[in-house]
């Protein structure tokens, strides 16, 4: 099927779904799930696979073996495109609607020291820090997870102290309510801020 628009009912679905997260609403409503959330999100990955690569469709439910939080579904639809080990393109639907971001979203040490060393490094440092600069000015959010003191070995003076602390970096943009996001023109919106951010990705891929 070709990508219509992800429909009121995909947005309705997580809203329901966040006030009565239970086996019993599941079942009843899975074939709203089924139809007005997974299917569309398949048709945009594939409108979008021959460009970007081949997406990864997350599971509807939660792990909560170790959770503290039981509630067994997640409360939003995901899909990832890995470029790079946990580097690369995100896109979310769910009751706040639809939201893009690309980045890494974990690393190992040794990735996460090869970040730092290239963040530390005065060329390669300046360059993301442009990159992101300009990403912001375009509506982008930066995000991911930080230390809340400086990382070992680096001074709390240093010039890009705070993306030092990143643990993951990510940059976001919500496209919440908006009309697009009923519509097929929302293909080619992602296509256009997913290759915005391509800089971003190819930076992290080159120095993790």
């Amino acid at each position: 099927m070709s990508f219509t628009g992800f429909p009121a009912a995909a947005l309705d679905f997580y809203d329901d779904l966040e006030m009565d997260n239970t086996k019993t609403f599941w079942t009843e409503h899975k074939h709203v799930y089924e139809e007005s959330v997974r299917a569309p999100m398949a048709a945009l990955l594939a409108e979008l696979e021959e460009e970007f690569g081949t997406a990864k469709l997350f599971r509807p439910y939660r792990d909560v073996r170790f959770a503290k939080d039981k509630t067994p579904y997640k409360i939003h639809q995901g899909a990832f495109i890995d470029i790079a080990p946990a580097t690369g393109w995100y896109v979310q639907v769910s009751a706040p609607g639809v939201r893009v971001a690309a980045g890494f979203y974990e690393a190992s040490s040794e990735r996460l020291a090869r970040v730092r060393t290239a963040i530390d490094d005065d060329r390669r440092g300046k360059q993301l820090e442009k990159l992101l600069a300009k990403l912001v000015k375009a509506g982008w959010t930066v995000g991911g997870d930080k230390l809340k003191t400086s990382p070992r070995g680096y001074d709390p003076d240093h010039p890009r102290i705070d993306l030092l602390r990143h643990k993951s970096l990510t940059v976001s943009k919500n496209y919440g309510f908006e009309p697009v996001i009923h519509t097929p023109a929302l293909t080619n919106q992602i296509r256009t801020d997913w290759r915005a951010t391509q800089p971003l990705i190819q930076w992290l891929t080159d120095n993790t």
